[in-house]
């Protein structure tokens, strides 16, 4: 999996969804995604920030990442993808995918607490993400730039649930901070208070910057005033954005990111490898991935 850090600025490109494709994947998102530009935005007037060493900064935060990053949603997972199995030959490609990323200069990685839980998989891909960097960092002086997520799930409540969810990532991450801490969705309620831990977590030097996933125009517009009283720059929105998904475009997301300086972050900007041509009508997807990207779906993708 692989994602697209666009900046605010047109990015037409799809993320590679998390698939262990290592070097192949690198090399596919990388031919696909023009250069994106980072925007940082003071009052109404915006700038284009571009960053050294192929580098974008996240919003008005501090924190620099390369352009391309890899996401690790499918490390570990067995619902959705890995065929419902997760074995021996699957984390060595993991592991793979991860030290390919680093060889050609992607050292941002995606993850999540509820990848690859108890519930959704057989291997927390927090926990082998730390494994990998640990065991790479034994062998090579290396710095990695580290987003994961908060789960708003429905018995969560208030901004301690935050903190409290952060310091089990970092555990199971092996980190003292994170870069990037972002909301994973919205939740049916308790958005306040998640936003205000966010807002506990980046003063206490927990994350160095923080973020929201999934979230529409106005709760993006929401978030980001929220947090702008706690003198806090919200830093990204993480969406689903690619060349045969392009509803940011068509929603508002994408010019409020341009609008308030917050960077967009594309998620399966290589839609689930679909874009790569690894899959052709012939041979869809398999598990549930098969159900949107059917024989029909890809004949129509093969004569874009």
């Amino acid at each position: 999996m692989a994602l697209q850090v666009t900046g605010g600025v047109g990015c037409c490109c799809p993320r590679p969804q998390p698939g262990c494709g290592g070097r192949r994947l690198a090399q596919a998102a990388a031919a696909l995604c023009r250069p994106p530009r980072a925007v940082a935005s003071s009052g109404t007037t915006t700038t284009v920030v571009e960053e050294d060493e192929g580098k974008v900064r996240l919003g008005g935060s501090s924190v620099a990442v390369t352009k391309l990053g890899i996401g690790a949603w499918s490390w570990g997972d067995t619902t959705y993808w890995n065929d419902s199995e997760w074995d021996d030959r699957r984390l060595r490609e993991a592991q793979d995918a991860f030290d390919a990323s680093i060889d050609n200069g992607m050292t941002f990685f995606d993850t999540a607490e509820v990848y690859g839980t108890a519930l959704m998989g057989a291997v927390n891909s927090e926990s082998l993400l730390g494994g990998f960097i640990k065991e790479r960092q034994q062998k090579d002086q290396i710095e990695v730039a580290v987003a994961t997520k908060f789960a708003a799930l429905p018995w969560r409540f208030g901004r301690g649930s935050v903190l409290s969810a952060l310091k089990k990532s970092l555990d199971r991450l092996g980190l003292s901070s994170v870069e990037l801490y972002q909301l994973h969705w919205p939740g049916i309620w308790g958005n306040e208070g998640y936003l205000d831990g966010l807002a506990d977590a980046y003063e206490q030097g927990l994350v160095k910057a923080v973020g929201v996933s999934n979230y529409n125009e106005k709760r993006l517009r929401d978030a980001h005033a929220r947090l702008k009283k706690r003198g806090v720059p919200l830093a990204a929105n993480q969406v689903n954005y690619s060349l045969i998904y392009r509803t940011p475009e068509l929603n508002g997301v994408k010019a409020a990111c341009d609008e308030l300086g917050i960077t967009l972050i594309a998620y399966s900007p290589i839609a689930q490898g679909v874009l790569t041509g690894k899959y052709t009508p012939e041979k869809p997807p398999t598990g549930p991935r098969a159900n949107t990207y059917t024989p029909e779906f890809l004949t129509k993708v093969s004569v874009m």
